[in-house]
Parts: structure tokens; C-alpha cells; sequence
């Protein structure tokens, strides 16, 4: 075996970092042993989150600059907002991480020159939390059915597409980001879709952390 995923959230009665701690660093393909964590943010190498290295490479590729940037990221979360941040900083970008106790949080998100939302609402950030011409990377993925379909439709209309797709094919939901597409694409520079944003590569770098820990064992 050359990686291994914990794929969480896990039930709620089996403890997220005892199965954590019994990942061999090596192994583990995500990112998420405390070891890999703090090699992370001490900047050595290490196999890193997957999501939150795809962000950065997805950046890195489309040659948007990162140095001298002003990155804000909305969420805190240990699969994504931490480690990106670390991430951001070793690419010698200003870091600012905003979260649910963040006090005018959209005045705070309207100064990045790169806005990431991974904070797990479907459609919450808006136009007024972006700057003209500003990099927007949704790493959220919402799905919205039932009762709460016609407000998220009418909140954006870009939704409507999939909407319309979804139900011929007899599925009732729509998947939705943390960014309402419609209104923020509008003044963005450039902005990621959900889905097949993100996604994708996250993918890729999951294969190429397992790549990674399969050559470090047959070295």
C-alpha cells in the first residue's frame, strides 16, 4: 500500500484524530497526520492537503501572482482554510483568514486581491464581498433541494442551467458554492465554477501525493 485517505467526515463515534494518529506520515495521501501538518507550517517537506494544493496550483498555472498578494480566505477549517493559508504564505502572499466570528466580514473579503470561500454556505458571498477584478476560487460544494430550491434559484440565476439539466435527467437539486456565480462573475477577474472547479484537482494532486509516497517507498 503507498497512500492512504481517511475520507471525513467520519461517523460521529469513531474520534477523527485517533485514526489520524494511526496513519503512517508517509502514507497519508491527504495531508492530514498532525506530523504533515506541522512540517506544513514550519514549511519542510511534506505531503500536503490536497485541496488546498490544488487551489495553489490552479493559481500557479493561470499565472495569477501570488507574492505581494493580498489573499483572503473565508473558513478555517483544518481540510482547507489552515492549510492553505500556510500554503498562501510560502508563497509569500499576505494571508488574512476571516471565519464565522469575523466582524464585517464583507468589508474584510473586499480587500483581497485573491478571495477563497471554503466556509460551507451555499451562495454567501456575494458582490459586495468582492473587489473589482479580483481572483474568486469557490472551494465550496453545496447540494440544494427540496423546499430550498426556488430561493437559491432566484438568488442565482446561473444556477438555472443545471436546474434545468438535473430535473430531465429526474434529479431535484441543484450543487451549489460558498460564491453566488451570478453576481460575483459579474466583477471578477477570474472566478471557478461549481462543479468541476476545484474538483478536478484536487483529484490531480491526491494522484500526484500517491506517486509521491510510492517513490519515497521504493527509494
Amino acid at each position: 500500500i503507498d497512500g492512504i485517505l481517511v475520507q471525513l467526515p467520519l461517523p460521529q463515534q469513531i474520534d477523527e484524530q485517533t485514526i489520524l494518529l494511526a496513519l503512517d506520515p508517509a502514507k497519508d495521501v491527504d495531508g492530514l497526520h498532525p506530523m504533515n501538518v506541522g512540517n506544513l507550517a514550519l514549511g519542510r517537506h511534506s505531503l500536503k492537503p490536497c485541496t488546498p494544493s490544488g487551489v495553489v496550483e490552479m493559481l500557479r498555472r493561470e499565472n495569477i501572482p501570488m507574492k505581494g498578494s493580498h489573499a483572503v480566505v473565508i473558513g478555517r477549517s483544518n481540510l482547507v482554510g489552515k492549510p492553505l493559508a500556510f500554503l498562501l504564505l510560502q508563497e509569500h502572499a499576505t494571508v488574512t483568514i476571516c471565519h464565522s466570528r469575523t466582524q464585517n466580514l464583507p468589508r474584510v473579503a473586499a480587500q483581497a486581491d485573491i478571495l477563497v470561500a471554503a466556509i460551507g454556505k451555499p451562495a454567501m458571498v456575494t458582490a459586495e464581498f468582492v473587489k473589482p477584478g479580483a481572483v474568486v476560487i469557490d472551494v465550496g460544494i453545496n447540494k440544494i433541494e427540496g423546499d430550498l430550491l426556488p430561493e437559491f434559484l432566484e438568488r442565482d440565476p446561473s444556477l438555472r442551467s443545471q436546474y434545468e439539466k438535473n430535473r430531465a435527467e429526474n434529479k431535484n437539486h441543484v450543487l451549489c458554492g460558498d460564491v453566488n456565480f451570478a453576481s460575483v462573475s459579474e466583477l471578477a477577474s477570474a472566478i471557478t465554477p461549481v462543479p468541476r472547479g476545484v474538483g478536478p484537482l484536487t483529484i490531480a494532486m491526491l494522484m500526484k501525493n500517491t506517486v509521491q509516497a510510492a517513490r519515497v517507498r521504493r527509494a
